[in-house]
């Protein structure tokens, strides 16, 4: 069972959720605002001005019951209400404010506040911003101070992480009840800033099926005997390197060794005795990869080209009993080939796709804009049209399968937005396959050690630039050891 704190739910089961905590008399209001004012007491130096922008719904009502406490608690707040016409909720909260002796302004005017609240809009905005809201949403994103989003900041969709005409970009989100996918995928982590979550104590009871999950699954199955050897841990082969293109197909063997992968074999067209930084890999002539053991996971796709030789090894290689990471070029083939994806969707055998959002719009014959505009949507129409899993890369990169809840990941960094990192992630999913874990688990631990690389390396460094694939190898390796110890399980 997914947990509230990892629950990714939809809009509908959000309601339902909510009237289930209300039918139960818990007052989700109340604890909302009590959330908020926790929050601010925390990160918010006493007696500072706090300016709250209240909208017209229940957003509203969380802002303004939080600027009561705030008020109480010795902060300058302020209430900024646009809009007159508010519903039951806002209006009783507005009641208790001014009963306080606190201000309400219609306008922004030339206010200038150590902190802003956002409680215009929540999740329940289904319309593009326009209008006096749009002019309103650019002066607050305007005013030179941190900005704290309740639930969602005012504007941005809930579910696909795009803003509806306008979006307020919040310094810090404080969500509620659950995690928001939109918080994470999209464009939503360079709207809400750092996040967190108030559950609001709610108990467990009241929450409906999860749609998703932002659970990260254990590293424990990566759990080894010291009784072991090479073979314990399996067999990676790495299908790809057309001529003047091996790198791709090298870097995807050294990360299967980063992460543990018993043995690698890189099969390219380039006549190749060694990689000189990684004499381990085993190289093997481009035609030998045919006839890799059923044993042994597969990855095809990194540097394998276009060509006609390349169509036909995919064509032959899809009927083969391995398990098939396919990425990169093999993706490219398969968009183009209606066969191809006829044999794919016949397959017995469990199949990774790991498109960039370009890839997945040749999948399935749309704009890489329409990918992004709901990604969620676009990671489970690639699952059920190809009858397979598949892990969709990008801010907050997603995992699909069909009849399973959608996974959702909470890490990364533009550090990695550099050509190679999607290599390494291929040959570290191939790592962990070859080890045991399951291709779900596989896929999501090893795109949660990928993703943390690049926020280490930009806590390190100061910055995002100048991630090479070396370092972030070393940052995945040493990630994986560490979850390892803190899981009880000895290093390897």
């Amino acid at each position: 069972m997914i947990t509230p704190a990892h629950s990714l739910l939809s809009l509908q089961a959000l309601r339902q959720l909510e009237q289930n905590a209300e039918a139960s008399g818990l007052q989700l209001m109340q604890r909302a605002a009590q959330a908020i004012a926790q929050w601010c007491q925390a990160h918010i130096q006493p007696a500072a001005a706090i300016l709250v922008a209240a909208g017209p719904g229940n957003n509203g009502g969380d802002a303004i019951l939080a600027a009561c406490l705030l008020k109480q608690a010795g902060y300058a707040v302020e209430v900024l209400l646009p809009e007159p016409r508010v519903n039951a909720a806002v209006a009783a909260a507005l009641q208790r404010w001014q009963t306080l002796g606190g201000n309400v302004r219609p306008t922004l005017g030339d206010t200038t506040p150590a902190w802003l609240l956002d409680g215009l809009f929540g999740v329940g905005l289904s319309r593009p911003l326009g209008g006096a809201w749009l002019h309103l949403i650019r002066r607050l994103n305007s005013l030179p101070c941190p900005k704290l989003a309740i639930d969602i900041p005012s504007g941005l969709d809930a579910w696909t992480g795009q803003p509806r005409g306008i979006a307020l970009r919040a310094s810090h989100t404080l969500s509620l009840l659950c995690p928001k996918p939109g918080l994470y995928t999209g464009q939503g982590r360079d709207y809400c800033g750092h996040t967190s979550i108030a559950l609001l104590d709610c108990p467990p009871a009241h929450y409906p099926e999860a749609s998703g999950s932002i659970a990260v699954p254990s590293a424990l199955a990566l759990k080894r005997r010291h009784s072991s050897h090479k073979g314990s841990y399996g067999s990676v082969s790495v299908i790809g390197g057309a001529r003047g293109m091996s790198g791709a197909a090298i870097l995807a063997g050294r990360a299967a060794l980063a992460l543990g992968a018993g043995k690698v074999f890189v099969h390219t067209q380039d006549a190749l005795l060694l990689d000189p930084a990684t004499p381990e890999l085993m190289l093997r002539p481009w035609q030998d990869g045919m006839n890799v053991p059923a044993a042994n996971v597969m990855l095809i796709g990194p540097g394998l080209g276009l060509s006609d030789q390349a169509h036909q090894a995919l064509d032959a290689l899809l009927l083969h009993d391995n398990t098939l990471v396919l990425d990169a070029d093999a993706l490219n083939l398969l968009a183009a080939d209606s066969q191809l994806q006829a044999r794919l969707r016949q397959r017995s055998y469990p199949t990774l796709l790991t498109p960039h959002p370009s890839e997945a719009a040749r999948l399935l014959d749309c704009s890489t804009e329409q990918i992004q505009a709901d990604r969620i949507a676009a990671a489970q129409q690639l699952a059920r049209q190809f009858a397979c899993n598949v892990l969709l890369k990008g801010s907050g990169t997603l995992l699909a399968s069909s009849g399973q809840p959608y996974r959702l990941l909470v890490h990364g960094s533009p550090a990695l937005a550099v050509a190679g990192q999607g290599d390494l992630l291929g040959g570290a999913i191939c790592a962990l396959l070859a080890q045991g874990m399951s291709l779900l688990d596989a896929a999501h631990l090893a795109a949660d050690l990928h993703a943390c690389a690049g926020e280490q390396y930009e806590a390190a460094q100061g910055g995002p630039i100048g991630l090479s694939a070396s370092t972030t190898l070393q940052l995945m390796s040493h990630e994986l050891n560490q979850r390892l110890k803190q899981a009880g399980a000895p290093a390897f």
